[in-house]
């Protein structure tokens, strides 16, 4: 059979088969990213409209059956005959590769729409797809079986992709399914992915989905967008009913970047714009339809609002077009390029004030605690696949790095109050996190070079641990002396290490990082730990392989225990991400149980319910429990045998991992519940006070 290989067995795929045989690689994948994927080629197709001023509205439903329809009120698919193919607008756009609006015919100045296959790739992959487009005062209709034209005979019951199909035989008809408005425009898209080509268990992303929505609002101003959630999915807003949510800013990317932010303003919201132009060979359509290369003059429009605030992460966001560039590419470049130019010039300027010496300013010194949104507008921009992930187009860096040179350098030598006092702040800001990295790396190579014994820097009130096996250690945070005492008699000293803590810690997310280090606990902590904190954290050197939370269990520890896993989500991220932080499980109640020849036998539990089922349990089995259960206020209540069997020991013990799953929504909670704002935090309450059981309140 490997000798018998001859022409025959080479397949031609022809149409839309292509797209069914191999759906990776116009779609990325087949879970739930690449289903997303093919929501926003038909939610791009919509924005691209708003973007070219056809448009203010674009809504996305998500039905009950599944499906999901996108809605816009823009010009509408063109409904007459393409000379070329003799079909209707509708069914080139829906049924031909590479066919559309946006290969350099005029209709688009600037479109994140480039390939001419989005809309045909979603009718390919879906099980149905109706259309509907209102122009000329008529609404016409169209619908698709896996991407073949024909009509489905739904009868009086609702559409679905099980009806009765009918392929178009001779010739496929765009029909007349009812009047619009006079003026009225637009186009009405309805799927219905198809089972046979995604995962079983891919579905529409409820939170990617108002991310995105929100994300178009802010880079087309003047755009509504609407969401509409029918599908009462359990742990979604829409579980009890339709859940809607809309999004309009007139603020634009100035407003985007304030909302991105996590941290304290250092500067205000600078926003850099400019263009410029350059010449590029592409190959265009003559008047006989004859594919030629022809030098053409492109015009690229560069926005960038950038701000740099008091903590030391980054957030960048990048897009071409209101198309996401997640992992960067040209403008990126370009954009990275001038910041280094620029802050390396004004530092050499102002070296003697700033004291900066000899040492270099690094990119990670430019960008910590900076959010900025970079965009840029131009027509036909070459990407690097379908996908859209990553911009190629060569003269786009130069370009970005112009404008930005030029506007951030008038920032900062700007002579104006404001701006001067902030250029200041950002500059010494900038010189800051350089000499902390420097002082990092140098005391981290000192760390190194030492062995535990020569560390003689810890905390007194540090009770260590004699193993070295950073796998096997453990620290131990502790609450208060009164549990120090009974921890140190309850653990095991060979590889336990204990650290107390004078009740609650500072709330590092309101304060600054001087302050953080101020704090005689947040020090203890970091020192203790041993390898760094914020940026310059690094998990390989930390000196315990875990690190265990362990407070009371009542509402002061929690709020000591939260306290804490601020600090280590603010600052130690890295030990959180690889799953070494914990919390321990200290039991709530202690059960009394009369024995046999006047024994007894003790049960732990560790919630109320727990305790009523295990009570409830033993007295229909006969067993005497001793009234009054015995309920542990603090873990000095605990002698240490009972603390060791319940908390401490191995063998007996439960932990609970703290995990970082999204680290994008923890850090919304950490500042909703944590942060400098007031007002959201108490609209947060109020609205969950019904969720509270009043019996859980210990008064």
């Amino acid at each position: 059979m490997a000798q018998d290989y001859s022409a025959r067995h080479l397949q031609v795929l022809e149409g839309l088969e292509a797209v069914r045989k191999r759906p990776g690689m116009y779609i990325g994948s087949t879970d739930s990213r690449g289903l997303m994927h093919c929501l926003w080629e038909i939610i791009d197709n919509a924005v691209d409209e708003a973007l070219g001023g056809h448009g203010d509205r674009i809504e996305v439903i998500l039905h009950e059956d599944s499906s999901v329809e996108v809605r816009d009120v823009a010009r509408g698919i063109p409904v007459d005959i393409e000379p070329r193919t003799g079909l209707s607008g509708v069914e080139v756009v829906f049924t031909k590769l590479h066919a559309g609006g946006k290969f350099g015919g005029g209709s688009y100045a600037a479109s994140g729409g480039l390939h001419g296959v989005g809309a045909s790739v979603v009718n390919a992959l879906s099980a149905r797809l109706d259309v509907e487009v209102d122009r000329g005062g008529k609404t016409y209709g169209m619908s698709f079986r896996r991407g073949e034209p024909g009509t489905f005979g739904d009868g009086r019951s609702a559409p679905s992709p099980e009806s009765p199909f009918t392929p178009f035989e001779r010739s496929s008809e765009l029909a007349v399914v009812g009047k619009a408005r006079r003026g009225v425009t637009g186009t009405r898209i309805r799927y219905w992915a198809d089972p046979q080509i995604f995962i079983k268990n891919a579905r529409f992303e409820y939170d990617e989905l108002i991310a995105r929505a929100r994300q178009t609002a802010f880079l087309v101003p003047g755009l509504t967008m609407v969401i509409r959630d029918e599908r009462r999915l359990p742990d979604t807003p829409g579980a009890d009913g339709p859940h809607e949510e809309v999004f309009a800013y007139s603020g634009g990317i100035t407003e985007y970047a304030e909302y991105l932010a996590p941290d304290a303003a250092v500067t205000d919201v600078w926003r850099l714009q400019g263009t410029g132009s350059f010449t590029e060979t592409v190959p265009v359509l003559d008047e006989r339809g004859h594919m030629v290369s022809r030098e053409v003059q492109r015009e690229c429009e560069v926005d960038v609002a950038v701000r740099w605030g008091t903590g030391y992460d980054t957030t960048l966001r990048s897009f071409v077009n209101i198309i996401t560039t997640p992992k960067g590419g040209t403008h990126v470049a370009g954009f990275d390029q001038a910041l280094m130019k620029v802050f390396r010039k004004q530092l050499e300027v102002n070296a003697r004030r700033l004291k900066v010496g000899n040492d270099k300013v690094d990119k990670d010194d430019i960008t910590a605690g900076m959010t900025a949104v970079v965009t840029v507008r131009l027509a036909e921009p070459q990407f690097e696949g379908q996908t859209k992930e990553v911009l190629g187009t060569s003269a786009v860096r130069a370009i970005v790095s112009r404008v930005v040179e030029t506007e951030l350098s008038a920032r900062l030598t700007s002579t104006h109050r404001g701006d001067k006092a902030q250029a200041s702040l950002l500059l010494e800001k900038v010189v800051s996190e350089m000499k902390s990295r420097i002082s990092a790396r140098q005391h981290k190579e000192t760390q190194r070079r030492k062995n535990a014994l020569e560390s003689s820097s810890l905390p007194a009130k540090l009770a260590d641990c004699r193993s070295n096996d950073t796998e096997r250690s453990e620290l131990f945070i502790v609450e208060g002396d009164s549990a120090l005492g009974t921890a140190k008699l309850a653990r095991s000293s060979d590889y336990q290490a204990l650290l107390p803590i004078r009740g609650k810690i500072l709330n590092v997310q309101k304060a600054s990082v001087s302050d953080m280090l101020s704090n005689a606990e947040c020090a203890s902590i970091i020192q203790v730990i041993g390898a760094g904190s914020g940026r310059t954290f690094d998990v390989d050197i930390a000196r315990y392989g875990k690190v265990i939370i362990m407070t009371d269990a009542d509402v002061d520890g929690a709020h000591i225990r939260t306290l804490l896993l601020t600090l280590f989500f603010r600052y130690m991220r890295p030990l959180v991400q690889a799953g070494r932080v914990y919390a321990a499980m200290p039991p709530l109640h202690r059960i009394e149980v009369a024995g046999g020849r006047g024994g007894k036998e003790y049960i732990y539990t560790y919630t109320e319910a727990e305790m009523r089922r295990t009570v409830a349990a033993l007295q229909k089995k006969g067993r005497t429990v001793k009234q009054p259960l015995q309920r542990y206020k603090g873990l000095g209540e605990m002698d240490a045998d009972q603390l060791a069997e319940t908390t401490m020991d191995p063998r007996h013990r439960t932990l609970r991992r703290i995990t970082l799953a999204d680290a994008a929504r923890a850090d919304e909670v950490f500042e909703l519940l944590m942060g400098t704002n007031v007002a959201p935090r108490k609209d947060f309450i109020v609205d969950s006070a019904h969720e509270l059981d009043r019996e859980r309140i210990d008064a």
